[in-house]
Order: C-alpha cells, then structure tokens, then sequence
C-alpha cells in the first residue's frame, strides 16, 4: 500500500466556522516539524508545538489529525511522545494511490505535507492497551503496513521473538522497517484469496509457545483469523489485544 503521484498545488480547503469552532474546543494545534519520505508509500512525520507540551502518553494511543474541511481527521499511532519538548512522530502509509483525485483523504494528506504547515490533533487517547503490570512478557505485534509504528514504539526487541506483518510489497516494507529499527521482523507477502495467513497462522503457533503476548491489528477480517488461530493453540485471552485499524470498503476504524 506502486505508483505515485504529484500533490495537488491548490490550497487545501480550510474548515468551516463551526468546524472551526469545534476544533479549538477539542483540538491541539501542531506544526509540522520534519516530513522524511522512506518509500514511495511510507512518510516519517514529525510534529511539534507548545500544546504537545506535559502531555501523557503511553504505548498504543492513538492521535487523531484533522484534514480539509468539515470534522475530517485520520488516526495514526505516535511512536513517541517527547512531552518535554512538545514533539511527537508518526509514519503514514499511502495507499489507494492513482491520481490526487483518487487517493484517500490521508494518502493526499500525507504526500502534500510541508514543513511548517498548521493542523489540529484530538489526542493523544486510548486506543490498544498493552499494559500488563508485572508479566514481564514482550508483545508480538501481527499487522500490516498501518501497524509498523505501534511496532516502532515498542523498540527494539531483546528477546527472541519477533513481529509479523501481511504486506503488498516485501522489499518496501524491508527497507522501512530497517529504517524503524525492525530490520528483524516477520513480513509475508499478501496472495490472492489470503493463502499467506496459513503461513502467518504457523509462525504465530510457534511464537505462541513461549512468554509472548500478541498486539493483533492492521485489517479485521486478519486479525479475526490469526485470533481463533491463537485461541486454538490455548492461548488465553489474556494473552491477546485486538484493534482493526481498517476493514475494506468501510470508513471510522482507527
């Protein structure tokens, strides 16, 4: 989620007066600090401003950034939150790319961001929770391309096991990964009619037999598969969390 295209030049449509109004209710400004292109479908953001400032966050929040006009907003999930400085990072993936026309709402955000631009955030707020005081068990995270910076906010890994991500394009989502500090992780090419899940049901059966817990998130339908997988292996519930970030052909997931 390979072909690109040129950002639209015309002005971004600004909200209206209610959305306006709504937005400095509940939304915090931020500047883009830095945009880093990775891949042609991937982009590093960095955003910063004195509202981001004595925020708390945790691991698995997401940050929600308003678009265009109206209440339009995507989610993402920072990879970290420096509330010392007012800073945070996200990466974004673009997907359904064609013509700037065609492409969703976040993929035009993301590939017409310049550094200096003004937006609104809603968050950070719950979203995955991760927490398990005491388990000491490190989190697997099974995903796709939306689920590379929950990975990246984890660190890196010092145990033995490793992340799983179902991807459209292995060399991208390698090189992007190498670039996050996941050079080790898992990813499995997507086939037709899904056949790839077998191989992800296998690597997480094997995964589940030792002190891991699994953070399963990226598109419903894989996600409801890999956790029946898990719970047929006798995993406990506890031992699993669950978000679908997408689903095809609907819209509200975050």
């Amino acid at each position: 989620m390979t072909s690109t295209f040129e950002p639209r030049t015309d002005a971004v449509p600004q909200p209206g007066r209610i959305a306006r109004t709504l937005q400095s209710w509940f939304m915090r400004p931020a500047r883009v600090a830095a945009v880093e292109t990775l891949s042609p479908h991937f982009r590093l953001i960095t955003l910063e401003g004195a509202a981001l400032k004595d925020v708390a966050w945790t691991i698995g929040q997401k940050l929600q950034v308003a678009m265009g006009t109206g209440m339009t907003a995507r989610t993402y999930t920072p990879i970290f939150w420096d509330a010392a400085a007012g800073r945070t990072q996200l990466l974004a993936y673009l997907h359904d790319l064609g013509t700037a026309q065609d492409a969703a709402p976040g993929s035009r955000w993301a590939a017409g961001l310049t550094v200096g631009a003004q937006y609104r955030v809603f968050g950070p707020r719950r979203s995955l929770d991760l927490s398990d005081p005491g388990s000491g068990r490190p989190v697997v995270v099974f995903g796709d391309e939306t689920s590379f910076a929950l990975a990246a906010s984890l660190g890196p890994r010092s145990d033995n096991g490793t992340h799983l991500f179902e991807v459209s394009d292995v060399a991208e989502a390698r090189l992007v990964l190498a670039r996050m500090g996941l050079g080790d992780t898992r990813v499995i090419g997507r086939q037709a009619g899904d056949t790839h899940l077998a191989v992800a049901e296998a690597e997480l059966a094997r995964l589940a037999a030792g002190r891991v817990r699994f953070a399963l998130t990226g598109k419903a339908s894989s996600i409801q598969r890999m956790s029946r997988a898990l719970k047929a292996r006798g995993v406990p519930a506890a031992r699993i969390r669950a978000k679908a970030y997408w689903a095809p052909g609907k819209t509200g997931l975050d």
